[in-house]
């Protein structure tokens, strides 16, 4: 890949697009194309035709999706199936049709089985049962895989696939009804300490064991793996570490200076017990992630502040500031 290649990034408003554009143009890629939702429904596929037979990139990052926790996933289960599995077959299809050099799908973790071994392997992909609360999500994440291979089987295209862990990072979502589980630990205990309250509820038992790796680290895999990895098969990009979701919640506690207590609520599901990426086959390439998780966190905090901070001095601003909707892509 030259600089001067064009490059389209889906999904480039998002937290894992935008890490993807800020590291290419860090890099000096030059001639790299953008467009919002509004610009371009990545649902529709005449839309997503006409943009490939226009601008003929000739690589693309496939980081658009419908994206959310574990409330989202299990409240609009039909969204995030039929958007996700739309995004992504309009874009390999007319990536394929326009004669695109390399493509690299971004899948989840989520794919694998919930009672799969730990750490993940690739290969335990389809070898048992998905975790319940976000099978539609996984399923779409699937069939993109899948997608891959076939364009790859069939038409010889040089797709590949990597499969993300736990993401935070800059331009992350903190909304706390579709929200990932670290963004909205950090809103909640920094509400709670801004708020004088005595406790802040997580949902579950606190018990179940995440990986989470910085999106500037991801983006800096992807390109990584744009270069040098051209395999049919999946590959797993995280940091080989995992933490308990107590532990998390503890750890953004101390960060954010909340002095109350925190309480468990067992009645809410806990999804998968524990969620780690085998990583040997990433590291075996000769990568491996750079941000280390409380410097990651400290990094996303100090930037959810300022937003906040921005946010009050737009409410108490006499002008009418207009906000433009989330994409989905």
């Amino acid at each position: 890949m030259h600089y001067s290649d064009k490059i389209y990034v889906a999904g480039h408003r998002g937290m894992v697009g935008s890490a993807i554009v800020r590291k290419l143009e860090a890099e000096g890629y030059n001639n790299i194309i953008t467009l919002s939702s509004r610009e371009l429904d990545l649902r529709n596929q005449l839309a997503v035709a006409e943009f490939f037979e226009t601008e003929q990139p000739g690589y693309v990052f496939l980081a658009a999706a419908k994206v959310g926790g574990i409330v989202a996933n299990n409240t609009w289960r039909a969204d995030f199936l039929y958007d996700n599995l739309m995004i992504e077959s309009n874009i390999i299809h007319h990536a394929y049709k326009s004669g695109v050099k390399k493509l690299l799908f971004l899948g989840s973790s989520c794919i694998y089985p919930k009672l799969a071994p730990q750490p993940l392997k690739e290969e335990y992909l389809l070898s048992g049962l998905l975790e319940t609360t976000n099978e539609p999500y996984a399923i779409a994440k699937i069939a993109g895989i899948k997608l891959c291979e076939a364009y790859r089987d069939q038409h010889g295209c040089n797709f590949i696939s990597a499969m993300p862990t736990n993401l935070y990072g800059y331009n992350d979502n903190y909304d706390l009804q579709s929200s990932h589980v670290l963004p909205a630990l950090l809103r909640k205990f920094h509400e709670a300490r801004e708020n004088g309250d005595q406790e802040v509820t997580i949902w579950g038992t606190g018990a179940p064991l995440r990986e989470f790796m910085h999106a500037d680290d991801l983006a800096d895999a992807c390109l990584y793996l744009m270069k040098h990895y051209n395999d049919r098969s999946p590959i797993n990009v995280g940091v080989g570490e995992d933490i308990s979701i107590i532990q998390l919640a503890e750890m953004i506690k101390a960060l954010v200076g909340f002095k109350g207590r925190i309480v468990l609520d067992a009645t809410k599901p806990d999804g998968t017990p524990r969620k780690i990426l085998d990583v040997r086959k990433l590291h075996s390439l000769g990568w491996r992630h750079k941000i280390s998780l409380q410097e990651g966190l400290q990094q996303v905090y100090e930037e959810f502040v300022t937003m906040r901070n921005a946010e009050r001095s737009e409410a108490s601003s006499p002008f009418t500031i207009e906000h433009s909707p989330k994409s989905v892509a």
